[in-house]
């Protein structure tokens, strides 16, 4: 989303070539809007048969409603990353979890509002009970053969990843 005023001086703003590209600047205050992604973050859970744990997305999901997905969310403005995928996997699975590695980063396109920076952990669960919470309403094991449809291509992609040499 672009803003029309600028948000310091609430001047209307024009479009000027700031690095290679046009971008609403502020004639006033030398403002420069800079659309930039956010962070997202996800948890790899594996059983010890090498099944995925996924979850299936509410029908108020904002993308991919009723598909599933990596249990994923947001970074909040001043969160660790690492913090991030801890709390957004206990909120959409009630499990508590370890990460061990980081899997993949990679970069989100399907939502043409809000492009997104993701980056994948492989996780150990450490508690909890398994209870889909926040935008997932089910949560199941797949293997990396059968999978359900995704909702997300990078998911895929990842998933893909996990069993190649």
């Amino acid at each position: 989303m672009e803003f029309r005023f600028c948000p310091l001086c609430a001047t209307p703003l024009d479009r000027q070539v700031s690095g290679d590209r046009l971008r609403p600047s502020c004639p006033r205050c030398a403002y420069t809007q800079y659309r930039n992604p956010t962070a997202g973050v996800a948890v790899i859970v594996r059983r010890e048969d090498g099944a995925l744990l996924l979850g299936r997305r509410g029908p108020d999901a904002r993308f991919g409603a009723g598909q599933w997905c990596i249990p994923c969310g947001h970074v909040e403005w001043d969160e660790d990353v690492r913090a991030a995928a801890v709390r957004e996997f206990a909120e959409e699975t009630g499990l508590t979890v370890r990460l061990t590695a980081i899997a993949a980063v990679e970069s989100n396109f399907h939502d043409a509002r809000q492009h997104t920076v993701g980056i994948w952990f492989h996780g150990v669960i450490t508690d909890g009970n398994l209870n889909p919470g926040d935008d997932l309403v089910e949560l199941a094991w797949f293997t990396t053969d059968i999978l359900p449809v995704l909702a997300f291509a990078t998911d895929r992609l990842v998933i893909q990843r996990l069993d190649a040499p």
